[in-house]
């Protein structure tokens, strides 16, 4: 048999542990471990008998050595015998009574009323802080008894529903029943010299003053200022011109032309010509050579324009107008012709000095040859 080259194996070293080398290399490590941590001595059921061994009292169970013990610590029966143990001793044990919580014992007395007492509200003027002073009348307060005071919380009492805007201030002595104030909800200045409290034993008298938290002050800032608007008046200022008339406005839609006579009165009026679009020209001296101004835009028709009555081409310029022509002399007239004298029509005038709009330069004169 080849024990060099079995699996597991190594050349030079020794055979591979067997199990139950395998298991005391365990239970030693073991032991070795328990003896670390737990002592026997101290351990109730461990027990050595007459021959050498050892016993377990819980479980009676026996060990050739104290390894072998404390690993039968370690398993499943002898701590399932622990917990059984321990059940049994506490069923058995009788029950420990509980300690007794201390207790107030309630002073009882028979109460002969309510005190007397004043409120006074103050104001300091330099800071403007509110106070109250309270005082309390006991005549009848009991021998070697003080009056004591609190602040009660809306929600602590049963009296009133709980509201958070208020508070109770409390005084209480024997034999007088137990009285409250109600007081705004506001933090208590208790800073040196603003709460005090003060015990006359020979007047039978209490004396209590408290006051507010001065309560910060927001200061709204004002707003940024604005441009100041101009005052609006009916009255026009003198300074100004009138607008000439070519600027007013021009009549409303509804003010149309009336009807002309015999349309009926629901008849669409027509609407007002537009105002400042343009301007009638001068009045030529003859009717041949008048060339009448273009339509409005609104009213223009959509074909090309119709030709001029005269053979005098205008230009209209849109620059701005010139200066006005100098006077210029017509040229003498022309002598009568025979055809004119044979037909017994009168001689043509000669012909006059046309003069034409503004916008465009002078014609020149007409001639019996065209």
């Amino acid at each position: 048999m080849d024990f060099q080259h079995r699996a597991g194996g190594k050349t030079g070293t020794g055979g591979v542990a067997s199990w139950s080398e395998t298991n005391r290399d365990r239970r030693e490590r073991l032991r070795q471990l328990a003896l670390e941590t737990i002592d026997l001595n101290k351990d109730p059921y461990f027990m050595k008998n007459h021959l050498g061994s050892y016993e377990c009292k819980l479980c009676l169970t026996l060990h050739n050595n104290e390894g072998s013990y404390l690993a039968h610590t370690q398993g499943k029966k002898h701590q399932a015998n622990l917990a059984r143990r321990a059940a049994k001793e506490a069923k058995e044990s009788p029950q420990q009574p509980a300690p007794a919580k201390p207790r107030v014992d309630i002073k009882k007395f028979v109460k002969i009323g309510r005190p007397g007492y004043r409120v006074t509200k103050q104001r300091e003027r330099d800071t403007g802080q509110q106070s109250l002073l309270f005082q309390i009348d006991y005549p009848e307060i009991g021998e070697g008894i003080a009056p004591r005071h609190r602040f009660m919380s809306a929600y602590e009492q049963k009296v009133e529903p709980p509201d958070r805007r208020w508070q109770y201030l409390l005084f209480a002595a024997e034999p007088y029943e137990t009285i409250s104030f109600k007081v705004p909800s506001r933090e208590v200045d208790k800073s040196e010299g603003k709460f005090w409290v003060l015990w006359n034993k020979e007047t039978k008298q209490f004396f209590l003053q408290f006051s507010f938290k001065v309560e910060p002050k927001i200061i709204k800032l004002p707003p940024p200022p604005s441009a100041p608007q101009p005052q609006r008046s009916n009255v026009p200022p003198q300074d100004m011109h009138p607008p000439p008339p070519s600027m007013m406005p021009p009549p409303p839609r509804s003010m149309g032309m009336p009807p002309p006579s015999g349309m009926p009165p629901n008849f669409p009026s027509m609407p007002p010509p537009p105002m400042g679009q343009f301007q009638m020209p001068s009045r030529p001296s003859m009717a041949m050579n008048f060339v009448p101004p273009p339509p409005p835009p609104m009213m223009r028709p959509s074909g090309p324009p119709p030709p001029p009555i005269s053979s005098v081409r205008t230009t209209v310029n849109v620059a701005p107008p010139p200066a006005p022509p100098k006077f210029v002399p017509p040229p003498p007239p022309a002598p009568p012709t025979a055809s004119s004298n044979v037909a017994g029509n009168p001689p043509m005038p000669p012909p006059a000095q046309v003069e034409s709009p503004p916008l465009s330069p002078p014609s020149p004169p007409l001639s019996d040859g065209q």
